[in-house]
């Protein structure tokens, strides 16, 4: 995967978590376009090529409409079928068998409330899906797996949810006795722009809080030191000579000469006796 689209499906799963509460494991809703798809490109394993562009662990579900649907176009033998009937079987209160693209609509719903990914290769399925801010797609193409973007729809939804908690923080603060530190914040936004609406003034109270917070000194954000080059290790250094005085040197030197001479002459000469009997000193 390359470094960018792994950055953006990043991302995407960061807005999905911070805006609609989606957690680790992340669950996956697939229908049988999907599960086909995987075993037709040899897309294996399936959990782990999933779990690559979420960026974290994954379950995989589907339902007993897709199931039977498999079995019936495919057959029972086929290897989707059976991958198919490997993953965990979501709660779907049909007691006769209905197209999957309904089921998985119904098992959906309106708001998402399982926080369910849909993973499919219906285009019509996923424009449907994709008009809905809480719902995220996975399609494939080829034997590439992706996470469709964000949506103008999504991004104002998000904006909207921001001012939400803005306004919820306003008056927890004033419910709180803090009446000062909140009029000072809707005050900051209305000094600056008197004409603006709701949305603007709110916003711009955002950026002021956040202006303060770093002239304080408090930061939003961790930040990593830079990494500085550092100077060889010692251990790995050779000592440094330091040069001596030459006179002492060579005075050293002198008085090793000296020494060895003396050890030399101090060995005794021994005088041999012949070794022929009966020889005297005359």
């Amino acid at each position: 995967m390359k470094v960018t689209k792994q950055k953006r499906h990043r991302r995407i799963v960061r807005f999905y978590s911070a805006c609609f509460g989606f957690r680790e494991p992340f669950k996956i809703l697939c229908d049988g376009t999907f599960i086909h798809h995987l075993i037709t490109n040899k897309i294996t394993p399936v959990g782990q090529a999933l779990s690559n562009i979420l960026g974290g662990s994954t379950k995989l579900f589907t339902t007993r409409c897709i199931i039977a649907e498999l079995k019936s176009v495919i057959g029972a033998h086929s290897d989707s079928f059976r991958e198919a009937s490997s993953l965990i079987t979501a709660r779907c209160d049909h007691e006769k068998r209905i197209p999957g693209v309904e089921c998985i609509e119904e098992v959906i719903g309106k708001d998402n409330s399982e926080h369910f990914f849909v993973a499919t290769q219906d285009s019509d399925l996923q424009k449907k899906f994709q008009k809905v801010a809480c719902v995220p797609v996975v399609y494939g193409l080829r034997n590439s797996l992706f996470l469709s973007r964000l949506t103008k729809s999504q991004r104002e939804l998000a904006e909207k949810n921001e001012e939400e908690r803005l306004r919820m923080e306003l008056k927890l603060l004033e419910k709180m006795g803090n009446k000062e530190s909140a009029a000072e914040v809707t005050s900051d936004a209305g000094d600056t722009d008197d004409g603006l609406d709701d949305r603007a003034i709110l916003q711009q109270s955002l950026t002021n809080r956040r202006s303060t917070r770093r002239s304080m000194g408090v930061v939003d954000k961790a930040r990593f030191k830079r990494k500085i080059a550092k100077g060889p290790n010692p251990l790995s250094c050779k000592k440094k000579k330091t040069p001596g005085n030459p006179s002492s040197v060579l005075n050293q030197e002198h008085k090793d000469d000296d020494n060895a001479s003396r050890k030399r002459n101090r060995k005794r000469k021994r005088s041999r006796k012949s070794d022929k009997p009966g020889e005297t000193d005359s």
